[in-house]
């Protein structure tokens, strides 16, 4: 990158009120589309807040809103469009405006719009119902495109066991393990193979019994998470090998697992915002634990309790000395690193829950050595490491 370009980037970084500096250290003309791009950034990012005109009110989307969503779209990256687009909801008042269907049909899809979404679905007026169900599945689209293969296999993995069945069935013979152990019976002349014995993965109605308990935090500022986890559930609850509960809980428990075939009707179960009773919730979810041997709960959370503390340890503790396979997620989220009660996390942790936020492209490998009740060490590690 040339001189002229690293001053042209920093002008458009400081805005309209360095170009005389700009031009007296040998900056040239800004080109047609660096002066849209400026104008562009301006509107959130300028001095006056204004850039020549108000992107936010109470008033219905005008033209001009949606011109500079397209400007956006034009002249930045995708993941460029995301920050501004979320600078500009913050910075500028524009959560009205997210109500507006023509705002809908224009921004990028993005995760932590969509859960500003959900927190606003009570208000959104009936003309713009369909345009939010709309980027919300497209959210749904994407997050399935990235994850859902992904997760299928991590438990197909972690569910077909080298264990082996004396009952002979051909679909659930295992090839490689019965190759591998009758080679010493190869025939070099005829070229065959003459096994000595057969192995048989276990039927499948005994892996069946797998239950994985989804207790996810919908507090405000677990969006994100709320989302993921959420996602994950239904694919999860789409795989017949295992038995899914998604429960979802502020100061109220709501068992959503009815909602699991229709990944929006079940992110629009979600009621992002209010108070934290984790205890609460937990309680509920040991009475849905029927085999604790073959259980695993994955409590979403940022550990903020605001129920009674000391016996959420106490049903926690239960949890796990019962067999329960408890990991708490602090967050589910690439947005950075999660803030959460570290007093609350510390009793947890002690207890020798594993603790930790969980990037969404690394669930699958999480899953499969949660079910496989593998150590989690590595990603607890990489969680205080970023904290």
């Amino acid at each position: 990158m040339d001189e002229k370009q690293i001053l042209k980037r920093w002008r458009l970084i400081l805005g309209e009120e360095s170009q005389k500096r700009f031009e007296a250290m040998g900056g040239g003309a800004l080109s047609a589309e660096d002066i849209l791009m400026d104008s562009a950034l301006s509107q959130i990012y300028g001095s006056s807040g204004t850039g020549g005109s108000k992107l936010g009110g109470r008033g219905p989307s005008s033209p001009m809103l949606t011109k500079w969503l397209g400007d956006l779209r034009t002249l930045f990256s995708p993941m460029e469009v995301k920050v501004i687009q979320k600078d500009a909801i913050e910075r500028k008042g524009l959560k009205q405006l997210l109500l507006e269907p023509e705002m809908l049909e224009e921004l990028e899809p993005d995760v932590s719009t969509a859960s500003l979404l959900i927190m606003l679905k009570d208000q959104i007026p009936e003309k713009s119902k369909a345009n939010a169900r709309a980027y919300i599945a497209k959210i749904v689209e994407d997050i399935n495109k990235r994850l859902a293969d992904d997760l299928r296999r991590s438990v197909t993995a972690a569910l077909n066991r080298r264990e082996h069945s004396p009952i002979p069935s051909a679909s659930a013979l295992d090839y490689k393990m019965t190759i591998r152990r009758n080679l010493k019976n190869y025939d070099p002349e005829r070229k065959v193979l003459l096994p000595e014995r057969f192995y048989f993965f276990e039927r499948s109605a005994r892996s069946a019994a797998r239950t994985v308990i989804l207790d996810i935090d919908q507090s405000g500022s677990m969006g994100e998470s709320a989302i993921y986890s959420s996602i994950m559930g239904c694919i999860l609850a789409s795989i017949s090998s295992v038995k899914t509960h998604i429960v979802a809980f502020d100061t109220a428990v709501n068992d959503l697992t009815a909602l699991c075939s229709d990944p929006v009707d079940l992110l629009y179960g979600i009621q992002l915002g209010g108070g934290t009773d984790i205890n609460n919730s937990v309680a509920y979810c040991q009475e849905l634990v029927t085999d604790p041997e073959k259980t695993t709960m994955f409590i979403v959370t940022d550990m903020y309790e605001g129920g009674n503390r000391a016996q959420l340890i106490r049903r926690l503790e239960e949890l796990k000395e019962s067999g329960v396979n408890v990991v708490i997620l602090l967050a589910i989220s690439d947005s950075g690193s999660p803030c959460y009660d570290s007093s609350l996390t510390e009793k947890a942790a002690a207890l020798g829950i594993p603790c930790f936020a969980c990037p969404p492209e690394k669930l699958p490998e999480l899953l499969e050595a949660a079910l496989k009740h593998r150590s989690l060490d590595q990603f607890s590690r990489t969680a205080y490491d970023k904290k």
